[in-house]
């Protein structure tokens, strides 16, 4: 790849001076981030740059779901943490995918809202009963947030709708569903492009350096300057700031096509440490973190078989028991998390700012995140 100083006149006038705004990372944010600053100033130099030609991160390798708080998760989550933060956070959730099929228009991402269930396995009976007795309560606090009634509900005839095996029940969620997250980030491309902002992929940021009037971008393809920088790399961010913020992979998988594939919907398992949902005839199966949290807090983009043999098993015992089913595809992603499920949205000095650590729900939160970085500058 040429060096800054390789390139022609036109090049670098276009592309690489006089920038007044560049955001580091080519996802969720990124992207939303971007927009917002073009609403803000019409007549702003703005350009994304993308260490890999697709996001790197998870914005192009999650599993697509439009999830605010499953049950389990969020009794799971009153355990550790203050309860109006619980629902301060599932309130953005909310907001956040409302904003994101504004920005984005629901047939753009195929969005379909097909409900979730929790499933409760048979050696999860306490589980049941806590699920359970709470169900009024996690109705009465998501009405507060979403003005609907009667969210949540018990269907103990999981195993018989979809043909699981060794469920006992299942507490179902009706409003969240699922996106195709491809369509999704190709029309965050295109809504930048049409918005006259420049996005350069394959250009990474090793570092950068705070001068009096701008900041100097260390790239491996030479050097940047720019009035204002915006980093928005999530999972990767601890690689440029020292902020509570830690990678942590999530590996997927998918299946071939299965003939009269009777799964329809979004699925959380384990208080949603493992999810999959139907896809092209296909499941799509990824989760697994909590067999080895140490082991899964790293940026490489590769699959364990640790990960991987128990999502196949999960698979096999309980979601297509029964029947043969091949893998086709197998990846990994990389989050963002920390010691909270809140997002980190803040300047850090008067050129830069941050909006990362998603906690795993850059699909639900990441354009509004984008949308409030925006809002500081």
């Amino acid at each position: 790849m040429l060096n800054i100083q390789q390139l022609s006149y036109w090049e670098r006038k276009t592309f690489f001076e006089e920038i007044d705004f560049l955001i580091v990372g080519a996802g969720i944010v990124g992207y939303s981030t971007a927009i917002h600053l073009r609403k803000r100033y019409p007549a702003a130099k703005i350009l994304i740059v993308e260490r890999g030609y697709l996001p790197s991160g998870a914005s192009s390798k999650n599993a697509g779901f439009a999830c605010f708080g499953s049950s389990t998760e969020l009794l799971d989550d009153l355990k550790s943490i203050s309860e109006n933060k619980v629902w301060e956070t599932v309130e953005k959730r909310w907001q956040g995918l409302n904003y994101l099929s504004e920005l984005i228009g629901k047939e753009n991402m195929n969005f379909q809202q097909l409900g979730s269930w929790d499933l409760i396995s048979n050696n999860q009976i306490e589980k049941q009963t806590q699920c359970g007795e709470k169900l009024d309560y996690l109705n009465e606090k998501i009405r507060q947030i979403t003005g609907e009634k009667f969210v949540y509900s018990e269907d103990n005839s999981i195993n018989e709708k979809f043909g699981f095996a060794g469920l006992c029940t299942s507490f179902y969620n009706r409003l969240e569903g699922q996106i195709d997250t491809g369509k999704m980030i190709r029309k965050y491309y295109q809504l930048a492009i049409e918005n006259n902002i420049d996005v350069l992929f394959g250009i990474e940021v090793k570092s950068f350096e705070c001068q009096a009037n701008e900041v100097l971008v260390n790239c491996e393809i030479g050097e940047i300057k720019t009035k204002k920088m915006l980093i928005c790399t999530n999972g990767f961010a601890s690689e440029l700031i020292e902020e509570d913020v830690q990678p942590a992979r999530a590996q997927v998988l998918v299946t071939k096509p299965i003939p009269n594939l009777k799964v329809k919907g979004t699925f959380h398992y384990d208080c949603g440490y493992f999810y999959f949902r139907n896809i092209d005839q296909r499941i799509l199966l990824g989760g697994g973190r909590n067999l080895d949290f140490k082991g899964e807090t790293n940026s490489q983009l590769t699959t364990t078989s640790t990960i991987m043999n128990a999502l196949e098993s999960l698979l096999h015992n309980i979601i297509l028991p029964n029947q043969k089913v091949e893998i086709d595809y197998r990846w990994a992603g990389i989050m963002g998390v920390g010691a909270t499920k809140e997002p980190i949205i803040k300047k850090i000095g008067e050129h830069i700012g941050i909006g990362v650590r998603m906690g795993g729900m850059g699909v639900a939160i990441g354009s509004l995140v984008g949308k409030e970085l925006a809002e500081k500058f």
